[in-house]
């Protein structure tokens, strides 16, 4: 028997024999790696795509969302602690040929992997997407980005959409409170954007931790450095998990919005009631999609050619607008 070392995300966890990596579900058996939640789903709905969030992605369309157990970060305030803080979750394995099936009995035309965090299942996830792609089905990965640069040149290139939790924008954050890196989660977001994947970014906006001014505004910068159109969705902490401090003031929320409005053309406000949901032309005003909760008006966009692949446009002045088919 030997010892392992995992290189699936930065913290490259030494494995003694018997031993499981900080994610949970990568052990060393016999001095073997083995997955032994390979396709194991604790979670399976059907979610309006608005609730990943994706908000420039198929607006208006619904997706097959398939959870999973553990994850590769420790994060105090986790809003969906029950999926990520452990492996304890009830669920069913499912082959990839069977999660295709049922996604196409259903009419889903994509699906999405989130909840938890997906990417430390990737070998099951590269037999998924690939099986998915090639059914006409869209890869959608919903993640907290800590992966190594590797993994990701292997999954990007399946993925049609990500949504990446930008957690902070402090390396010692990352490292003290959370047990990740944020240098490898630039470098993912990064990466995805440059491969052609559609990119949106979420921070969950914890009072104490990460909602000062310059922090909030430093990632904001990061974002924009990228492109204004990437989509910047702001979302308000509720106490969960260990963390009790204060729900988000959705003042500050606002506030913190409507800065980084002034580098990002399309930034939004959620988990709190009202708030900045919809998304306006950058050029003429005109209200493109209109949400209330999860009902989708999708009026203000209309086709740029032929086909949704050719883009879209604002209905009143023309303009094309960042939305992907």
């Amino acid at each position: 028997m030997r010892n392992l070392r995992c290189f699936l995300c930065p913290r490259q966890c030494a494995l003694p024999p018997g031993a499981k990596g900080r994610c949970g579900v990568r052990v060393n058996v016999d001095g073997r790696g083995e997955i032994p939640f390979y396709g194991f789903i604790t979670a399976l709905a059907e979610d309006p795509i608005e609730k990943k969030p994706l908000y420039h992605y198929r607006p208006g369309s619904n997706i097959l969302s398939l959870g999973f157990a553990g994850c590769n970060l420790r994060c105090p305030f986790c809003q969906n602690y029950r999926l990520s803080q452990g492996t304890g979750s009830p669920g069913t394995p499912l082959p990839p040929e069977k999660i295709i099936a049922l996604a196409r009995d259903r009419g889903f035309k994509q699906i999405a992997y989130t909840y938890s965090e997906p990417l430390i299942h990737v070998e099951f996830l590269l037999d998924c997407m690939a099986a998915a792609r090639e059914a006409g089905i869209a890869n959608v990965l919903v993640s907290n980005g800590f992966v190594s640069a590797e993994a990701a040149a292997e999954i990007l290139p399946l993925t049609g959409a990500v949504n990446i939790d930008l957690k902070c924008f402090s390396e010692a954050t990352y490292s003290k409170v959370l047990g990740g890196g944020l240098s490898a989660v630039l470098a993912f977001i990064e990466a995805a954007f440059r491969g052609g994947v559609h990119v949106e970014v979420t921070t969950l906006v914890v009072p104490g931790l990460n909602d000062s001014d310059a922090e909030l505004d430093a990632a904001g910068r990061f974002i924009a450095g990228l492109s204004p159109d990437i989509p910047w969705h702001l979302s308000a902490y509720h106490p969960a998990y260990r963390w009790n401090a204060p729900p988000t003031d959705p003042v500050v929320l606002e506030a913190a919005a409507r800065r980084a409005q002034g580098v990002l053309s399309f930034v939004y406000t959620g988990n709190i009631a009202g708030g900045l949901s919809d998304t306006l032309c950058p050029r003429c005003g005109n209200p493109l999609v209109i949400r209330r909760g999860y009902r989708v008006d999708t009026r203000g966009l209309i086709l740029n050619g032929a086909e949704p692949a050719d883009g879209y446009c604002c209905s009143r002045c023309g303009s094309p607008v960042p939305f992907r088919a």
